[in-house]
């Protein structure tokens, strides 16, 4: 029950048993939970340094149990603090990114120089992709933003998926949530985590990218002017930075099947209107968010008039500033 907050089924049962029978020692307790004093101690000691187990008043050199509203607040509370380092870390990943790709904008289209390449036409893009799934012996990793993906890149993609699925080739791929409400991505989606892949989804993505077993990247030059094409590059440093991203980007996003676990407080909101929330909030236009979300201005416009109902605000302002005293912010 506990496994979201980092513990696991030994250590929530050494903590359950501590919270009932209080005074039970590490004998008392392998006893009672099957365990061995080995295990118990281990148990102990990383109780402690969650905070779960604190030195007893009572009885000195014994532990109490934290009480739980209290103990697993804590954790919620270092997790948090954990996202919001994640996500600074990751922010400044994609700019780091944007700027070394943006340096290749000027390379003479569908030529090579320096082991990178820019395609520019979806055809020149096409035809390496394929050369490049054919080649593929250990993983793909893609981060798909946009939300729904148009159907002619579902098709392109499914033979090549499924050549490389059948090689044992590991696919790691992320979506962004708002691809759940698109009957075509979804299915996709769906389609491809039941052949063996890894399907995830996060409320806000960095640029579109593509890694071949961590050697070969393939990114858009440019994600707001898709006619300065794609760059395929080899180059170790902006392949290890891609990776780097991708990898945070995995990290904070949830399994296509998992429901997205909200902090304790947050009940009435969801991940994908807290990302809303704090574009609006941060000054960006409801255009701009959509892109960044991966919906349409409609979308925003009526989750956002949902949001303000919800919290009794006439204004955005309003909305904000109770948002905020709400801990949705």
């Amino acid at each position: 029950m506990l496994e979201a907050l980092g513990l696991d089924r030994s250590l929530e049962s050494v903590y359950r048993a501590l919270l009932i029978h209080e005074d039970d020692g590490v004998a008392e307790l392998a006893a009672r939970l099957a365990l061995t004093g080995t295990e118990v101690r281990e148990c102990l000691d990383r109780l402690v340094d969650l905070e779960l187990l604190q030195p007893s008043r009572d009885a000195p050199g014994m532990l109490r149990a934290v009480s739980p509203d209290v103990g697993l607040e804590i954790i919620v509370r270092r997790q948090e603090a954990e996202l919001v380092r994640r996500q600074a870390e990751l922010a400044r990943s994609r700019e780091a990114v944007a700027r070394t790709v943006a340096e290749f904008a000027t390379l003479r289209p569908n030529t090579r120089e320096d082991g990178a390449e820019r395609l520019v036409g979806l055809d020149a893009i096409q035809r390496r992709l394929e050369c490049l799934a054919k080649d593929l012996r250990e993983e793909c990793r893609a981060i798909e933003p946009g939300g729904a993906q148009s159907q002619a890149s579902l098709d392109a993609s499914r033979p090549l998926d499924e050549q490389a699925l059948s090689r044992g080739v590991q696919l790691l791929t992320v979506y962004q949530d708002s691809a759940r409400n698109d009957p075509a991505t979804f299915a996709y989606a769906r389609w491809l985590s039941e052949q063996g892949g890894q399907v995830r989804t996060s409320p806000v993505l960095p640029p579109r990218m593509l890694i071949f077993d961590r050697r070969t990247a393939v990114v858009p030059i440019d994600p707001a002017n898709t006619r300065l094409g794609a760059l395929c590059t080899s180059a170790p440093g902006i392949v290890a930075s891609l990776l780097a991203l991708f990898d945070q980007t995995w990290e904070s996003a949830v399994p296509l099947g998992a429901d997205r676990r909200r902090p304790a407080g947050e009940e009435e909101v969801t991940a994908a209107e807290r990302e809303l929330l704090k574009l609006l909030a941060s000054g960006m236009t409801d255009e701009a968010a959509g892109k960044r979300l991966g919906v349409s201005l409609r979308t925003v416009r009526r989750q956002m008039a949902a949001l303000m109902e919800r919290l009794h605000a006439s204004s955005r302002f309003e909305a904000g500033l109770k948002a905020a005293q709400r801990g949705w912010l």
